[in-house]
C-alpha cells in the first residue's frame, strides 16, 4: 500500500507524466480519466497503485478554472450574500447539474471503481463518443448567443447533469458530455462549454473527496506527496 511504498526517481517521473496528460485533456472533450487509464496501461504502471491518484489529482484542473474565472466566482459570491437574481440562478443551476452525479456515486461507487482498470472500456468508449461528437455537430443547433449560465432553465440545468454521468464510465469526456449535451438541448456554445467548466468544480472535488475518504491511506507517506505534485503539474 502506499505508506509503504518506497518511491523511486521514476514515481515521481510518472506523477508529473500524468499530470501533464490530466490537465492537457480535463477541458477538452477527450476523457481526461480515459487517458490516465490508457498511459498507465501503456506505460506499464500499476493500475491498482495509481486509481486513486488520477482521481486525486483532479483538485489542480479544478483550481485552474477558479483562477482564471476568478472574477466570475466572485461576482456570484458577492450576488449570493445580497441574493442577486443572476448570482442565486448561477448556483442552483451547477447545484442541480451536480445532484445526479451525487446520486449515482453513492449508489454505485465501487462498481465505477472496478471500472477504472479496465482499458478495453476506455478505448470502446472513446470510439463511441467520438461518433457522438460528430453526431451532435452535425445535427445539433445551438442558437449563435445566449443567456450565460445563469440563464439556463431549470429543466435543462437537469438534464445537462443526467448527462454528465455517462462520464462516470472511463472514457467518457465529463466535459465533452455536459458541452454536447447543452448544445443538444438548446444551449448556445459559448454558454455550454462554461457551464461544463463551472459544473466541474462541484462534480470533479466531490470526486476527489469520495476517492480520498474510500482510501484514508493515500493521505499518508509519501503518496500524498505524489498527488500533490500531480496536482501541481495539472494546473500549470
Amino acid at each position: 500500500r502506499p505508506p509503504d511504498f518506497d518511491l523511486t526517481v521514476a514515481d515521481w517521473l510518472t506523477a508529473i507524466i500524468l499530470g501533464i496528460v490530466e490537465g492537457v485533456t480535463e477541458y477538452l472533450p477527450v476523457s481526461s480519466t480515459g487517458h490516465l487509464i490508457l498511459a498507465t496501461e501503456l506505460l506499464g504502471y500499476d493500475q491498482d497503485y495509481w486509481n486513486v491518484f488520477n482521481i486525486a489529482i483532479q483538485p489542480g484542473a479544478i483550481l485552474a478554472i477558479v483562477v482564471l474565472y476568478w472574477k466570475t466566482f466572485w461576482d456570484v459570491a458577492k450576488g449570493l450574500l445580497g441574493w442577486d437574481r443572476g448570482a442565486v440562478t448561477f448556483t442552483r443551476n451547477l447545484l442541480i447539474a451536480f445532484f445526479p452525479a451525487v446520486i449515482l456515486g453513492l449508489l454505485f461507487g465501487d462498481w465505477i471503481e472496478l471500472m477504472l482498470g479496465n482499458a478495453v472500456i476506455v478505448c470502446w468508449a472513446l470510439i463511441i463518443g467520438g461518433v457522438a461528437i460528430l453526431a451532435v455537430e452535425k445535427w445539433a443547433n445551438p442558437p449563435a448567443t445566449g443567456a450565460g449560465v445563469s440563464g439556463v432553465p431549470f429543466h435543462t440545468a437537469i438534464l445537462i447533469g443526467i448527462v454528465q454521468c455517462l462520464a462516470m464510465i472511463p472514457g467518457v469526456s465529463r466535459s465533452g458530455a455536459t458541452i454536447l449535451g447543452a448544445m443538444a438541448f438548446g444551449v448556445d456554445r459559448k454558454t455550454a462549454a462554461e457551464f461544463s467548466f463551472f459544473l466541474a468544480v462541484p462534480t470533479l472535488t466531490g470526486a476527489t473527496v469520495y476517492q480520498l475518504a474510500k482510501h484514508p491511506d493515500s493521505l499518508q507517506g509519501d503518496y500524498l506527496g505524489l498527488i500533490a505534485i500531480g496536482a501541481a503539474v495539472s494546473f500549470i
